[in-house]
């Protein structure tokens, strides 16, 4: 499996200069690092693809975390919107990957996840014994109430029913020509736009199931300074 990992733009800050990717957690090591070293240390990762804005590619490759991984790193330059992100490392793996290449796309931003999860994936891609599914996906069940609102009236609009909602997390893991093929499709369609690659496929390859393995509510996403802390 190939892990791709997008370490965001320079939007990202939180009351720093910094990026929230490279500010440090309490043991000094970057954000990103953290989320790098929890797939470098994972046996069914062979090598690491790290997606990041032009203006900080400088700054990562530095980076303690990110300078020992030698060989087994890669680095493409990220896009404005996170699905510009996502292509620009297809297309680094045009040529180099086959269509049964398993690219597992995380969010830099979720230093937390834990070797479970990794496991868990590469059991529903990969195990011998395994149903061998395209894409999966990570999530933990909604512990709230979901509420569809209008926007325009700020209203409620709709309650679906609590058992069925999940919360998304990341990685989400895709067969590298079922991944690529959505998004050639999604780059044909002039009114294309997505807020993640499950929900490209979810448009474009509507055929194509998306199986879920549990998430970890410590696999969360730092947002606020809190988060850090």
């Amino acid at each position: 499996m190939i892990a791709v990992i997008l370490a965001g733009g320079t939007g990202s800050r939180m009351q720093s200069s910094l990026p929230k990717q490279f500010l440090p957690l309490g043991d000094g090591l970057t954000v990103l690092e953290h989320s790098v070293e929890a797939f470098a240390q994972n046996a069914h990762v062979e090598e690491i693809c790290l997606v990041v804005h032009p203006d900080w590619m400088d700054y990562a490759r530095k980076l303690q975390g990110i300078a020992t991984l030698g060989q087994r790193l890669s680095m493409v330059a990220g896009g404005k919107e996170r699905w510009e992100s996502s292509t620009n490392a297809i297309r680094h793996y045009v040529g180099h990957a086959d269509d049964r290449t398993v690219l597992l796309i995380h969010d830099a931003a979720r230093p937390f996840v834990c070797q479970r999860i990794i496991d868990d994936i590469h059991a529903a891609m990969e195990a011998p014994d395994g149903p061998h599914y395209d894409a999966v996906a990570v999530g933990v069940p909604s512990t709230d109430t979901v509420w569809q609102i209008d926007p325009d009236a700020m209203t409620v609009s709709q309650i679906p029913v609590r058992a069925t909602m999940w919360r998304a997390q990341t990685p989400q893991a895709f067969r590298f020509g079922t991944l690529r093929e959505a998004y050639r499709q999604a780059l044909l369609d002039p009114a294309f736009t997505a807020t993640d690659d499950c929900g490209v496929l979810m448009r474009y390859s509507p055929s194509t199931p998306i199986h879920i393995v549990p998430g970890d509510e410590a696999n969360k996403k730092i947002t606020f300074q809190s988060d850090i802390q």
